[in-house]
This record gives structure tokens, sequence and C-alpha cells, in this order.
């Protein structure tokens, strides 16, 4: 047996001589690199360098000749809405995943502006919510309207049907709805005496739209109102002022429901991380408002248009500050793309009680309009007038056209809205 494992051995041994060393196994060949010269000759072939060569100064003029910021004059205001010197990107590393700024100093290659967001508006066919849509059309944005028509009307928004940017749904927010959108105008609400009355929806609609802002990370807008101050004790009212309200009077559930959605909002803020800014309207008007929605600006021109007295209810002394639609949108999407949460005063200061309204009416439509004395309505404030300095300030913003300016405007709306027979709802 050993002679038997030693002749094995032998033979073995023999067998690994017989095969030569270059052809032992490996598990890959390695393989040459290429020499210089090849590298060279691969990058003259086919015109490969000319082809290099041309990219670099097509990319270099591309930068060379752009526009830089420095060019523009920061001061014109025309400049600043046009451009905007802030880009929006998403923050999806965050959990909130909002929008923030972002400046590019130095040079801005063709094609870069600011970036196009998804934005809801709640009672955007109403009468403010309509003009807010198309500022937001007109600058670049995807707006999705979202209305019940309760006080909105289809007549407000009818010229953007055929805009691929424009989007409508009929839908009431008192029940849940699941968008994805960067931004959330909530505007939703019957605003005057009449509507909200009848149908009050402060509470219901904002805490799902807070809701669907929470989930989307969108950043939320709530148009709140002046009636917060209820009837003040501080004239003009600052953003402090916590306000003189009847909890159970008849506007109260306009002026708490305003008051809720306000604390809903801060809640959500504070408690879930959501972003949000808060404006307190004051009276505004303009074109597309509702003719007889029971509001002292709307009420007069309707009635003197149509030959009528202007209803004065109580003495005519008490005060309120009157603002033109457009000033009110510019302030709206000044305070959704700053970086102030509020809230924040949006109306104009200029004062007038009833009677001098009425008066300027008058000039304005027919010098023979009459005035009819009513009572005052139950808990009807005294005085109103915002105080603007933290807007002006914070938003770099604040109204420019007076009511003399403004008024001509609506009544040109109103005159032929009513002589055509038109007598529809407007917000």
């Amino acid at each position: 047996m050993m002679k038997q494992l030693h002749k094995q051995t032998s033979v073995n041994h023999r067998r690994d001589e017989e095969i030569p060393t270059s052809q032992s196994y490996s598990p890959k060949m390695l393989k040459h690199p290429r020499s210089l010269p090849r590298s060279i000759n691969y990058l003259f072939k086919e015109q490969r360098l000319l082809f290099i060569l041309v990219g670099i100064l097509i990319g270099s003029t591309f930068f060379i000749f752009q526009p830089t910021l420095s060019r523009l004059n920061p001061s014109d205001p025309t400049t600043h809405s046009s451009l905007s010197s802030s880009i929006y990107h998403d923050s999806s590393s965050g959990s909130s995943g909002f929008f923030s700024k972002r400046t590019f100093p130095g040079r801005v290659p063709a094609g870069i502006g600011r970036k196009s967001l998804r934005i809801v508006v709640t009672g955007g066919a109403g009468f403010v919510g309509s003009h807010l849509v198309d500022k937001l059309i007109s600058r670049g944005d995807e707006v999705t309207v979202i209305d019940n028509f309760f006080t909105g009307r289809k007549e407000n928004l009818v010229h953007l049907f055929g805009n691929p940017r424009f989007e409508l749904i009929r839908h009431d927010v008192v029940e849940p709805i699941l968008l994805e959108v960067d931004q959330i105008y909530h505007l939703a609400c019957p605003a005057s005496p009449v509507h909200y009355k009848y149908n009050p929806t402060n509470v219901m609609g904002t805490l799902n739209m807070l809701g669907l802002a929470k989930r989307v990370g969108a950043r939320f807008l709530l148009t709140s109102t002046s009636e917060v101050y209820g009837d003040p004790l501080e004239h003009p009212q600052k953003e402090t002022y916590w306000g003189n309200v009847n909890p159970i009077g008849e506007r109260s559930c306009y002026d708490e429901g305003k008051r809720t959605a306000e604390t809903l909002t801060m809640d959500y803020h504070r408690g879930a991380d959501v972003e949000v800014r808060i404006a307190r309207i004051f009276n505004t008007y303009g074109p597309r408002m509702c003719l007889d929605d029971g509001r002292v600006v709307s009420n007069f021109v309707a009635q003197v248009i149509r030959k009528q007295p202007m209803t004065v209810y109580g003495d005519g002394k008490q005060t309120r500050s009157f603002q033109y639609v457009s000033d009110l949108v510019d302030g709206l999407v000044a305070l959704m793309e700053g970086e102030h949460v509020g809230p924040f005063n949006l109306g104009n200061p200029g004062e007038f009680t009833m009677l001098e309204l009425a008066e300027v009416v008058k000039e304005t439509i027919d010098s023979s309009a009459t005035i009819e004395f009513k009572p005052n309505t139950a808990d009807d404030p005294h005085k109103r007038k915002p105080d603007m300095s933290k807007a002006k300030e914070l938003l770099n913003w604040e109204p420019r056209i007076s009511l003399r300016e403004g008024l001509p405007l609506m009544v040109n709306d109103f005159r032929n809205r009513i002589l055509n027979g038109d007598e529809g709802k407007g917000l």
C-alpha cells in the first residue's frame, strides 16, 4: 500500500510540472492601461476635441451675456413685482416640506425665474377671491379654485375657463378634500351679514384646510377680519389689541368664528409645525362685489344707480375705512410670500363716516341722490380704522388707491350689471 501511495504522488507531481506557468488560472486577466499617445489619438479622432471646445464656448457665452441682478433697480416696484428676488424650492429633506427662499447673487442664467406654484384658493369664485386668482394666474402659477357658489359666481372666473393652469372644483370646504398643493389661500366664508347669519362656516372650513396644509406640507393663509376687534375701545386698532366682542350677539357667529379660526391656525402652527399666515381684512370694495350683500359701499352704490335713497343706519356718524380690492390682493400676496406669520391688518387708514361716504357716492354717481335714515343694527361698531405701521414695516405694503379713485371703477361695474339685469351674487 505504501508503494501505491508513493506511485500516485509521483504521478501528480509530474502532472503539475507539465502545466506551463503562463497557463496558470487567474479569476480576471489584468488589462494593460492605455498609453498616453493612444488617449491623445482618441481625443483627436473624429474631431472630438473640436466639439469639446465648442461646448465650452457656448457655456461661457450663456453666462457672460445674461443681465445681472445688479443692473435691476431694486427701488422700482415694477421690477420688484415682476422679477421677485426669491425663488422657491422644495425643502424635501425637512419634515415640513414647505417652500423657503433662496437668493441667487450675481448673474441669473436664462430661463431660470420664479418657480410656478400649485395654489389653492378657497372661495375663489367670490369678490376678493376671483381678483386674487387673476393675479396668481397672471404671474404663472397653477391655481385650483374651491367654491360651493353660496356667494361666489362662475361669471367672476369665466374668462379663465380655457386656461390650462386654472381648475375649478365645486366643493364645500366644510367637507375634507385632498389635493397636492404648495400654498392655500383660505377665503371661503360668507363675509356679509346677509349671508353669514344664514350659513356661518368659519370653523369647520378652516379646520379642514389646516388639515390639508398639514398633510401635504403647504403654506396656509387665513383671511380673518377686522371684526375680531368687535366694537373697539382702541382707535386706531393695532394687531396687539384683543378686541371687544359680544360672544352671543347677532354678529357673533362671524366675529367669534373668525377669532376661533385664528386660534386654530396658531394651534396648528405651534403644535403641528404648519407654516401659516394671518390677515385681518378691513372693509374692501371694487368690481364683482355682490349687489345686495348688506355692506355699506355696495348698498349705497346700487341704491343710487337704481334711483333709490341711500339707507343710513343710526345717525351716520359711525366710521369705516375702505380699501380697493387690488390693494388688498397685493397685501395678501405680500403676506403669503413674506416670512412673518402675523396677524397683519390689511386695510386703508382713510376714515369716513357713513354720511361722508354717502357724499362721495353722490359726487361720483348722482348729486341729486337722497338719504334715508333707519334704526341702527345690533352690535354695529362705532369706529373702525386700521393701524398700518406693522404691515408697512414688515411686509413693505400699504394701500395706494384712495376711495375717490377706486369708487368710479366699482360704479362702472355695478352700472353694467344692473342695467344688464345681472343681479347675481359676488363675495
